[in-house]
C-alpha cells in the first residue's frame, strides 16, 4: 500500500465481530478507468503504451533474447525492399483483389423485387421535389433581381 492512501477496509485486528476474516482490502491502483480503447491499460503499464509481457521483471537484460526486432533485421528487411524481394506481382495482386471483391459481394443482403421497386420511387420522388423546389427558388430570385435592377 502507498503511504498517500488510507485502506479502505478493516485493519488487522478489526475484523468482523462474528469471527469470520476478510480478505485484504482493495487498493484503487489510479483513477477510474476511462473509457475508449486505452481503457485496456493496467496501472503498471507505462503512458507511452508500451505493454509488459508476463514473466518480464522489467529489467533490460529481458531484452537479449533475440526474438525483439533488432537492428540487423531491420537492415536485412530494407536491403530485401531496395533489391526487389518480397515485392508482389501485380496480376497476382489484381486477380486477389478481384477475388476479395466477390468475397465481399457474397456477403450483401440485396434487395428483392418489392423493396426496389419502393426505393426507387422514393428517390424519384424525392428528386422530383428537389427539382420543383430549387427551380423555384431561382425563379423567385431571378424575378427579385429583374424587379430590383431593372
Amino acid at each position: 500500500m502507498s503511504d498517500d492512501q488510507p485502506p479502505l477496509g478493516p485493519s488487522a485486528g478489526e475484523g468482523p465481530e462474528d469471527g469470520q476474516t476478510s480478505g485484504p482490502a482493495a487498493v484503487p491502483a489510479g483513477p477510474l478507468r476511462p473509457t475508449g480503447k486505452r481503457s485496456r491499460r493496467t496501472a503498471a503499464e507505462p503512458a507511452g503504451g508500451a505493454v509488459a509481457v508476463a514473466g518480464d521483471s522489467g529489467s533490460d537484460d529481458a531484452d537479449d533474447t533475440g526474438s525483439e526486432d533488432t537492428p540487423a533485421k531491420r537492415t536485412k528487411t530494407a536491403k530485401a525492399a531496395k533489391t526487389g524481394e518480397g515485392r508482389v506481382n501485380p496480376f497476382l495482386f489484381v486477380w486477389t483483389y478481384l477475388k476479395q471483391v466477390v468475397g465481399e459481394l457474397r456477403k450483401v443482403i440485396w434487395p428483392n423485387r418489392k423493396q426496389m421497386v419502393t426505393y426507387t420511387t422514393v428517390v424519384l420522388v424525392f428528386l422530383a421535389f428537389m427539382v420543383a423546389l430549387i427551380g423555384g427558388v431561382d425563379l423567385g430570385l431571378a424575378k427579385l433581381v429583374a424587379i430590383i435592377f431593372g
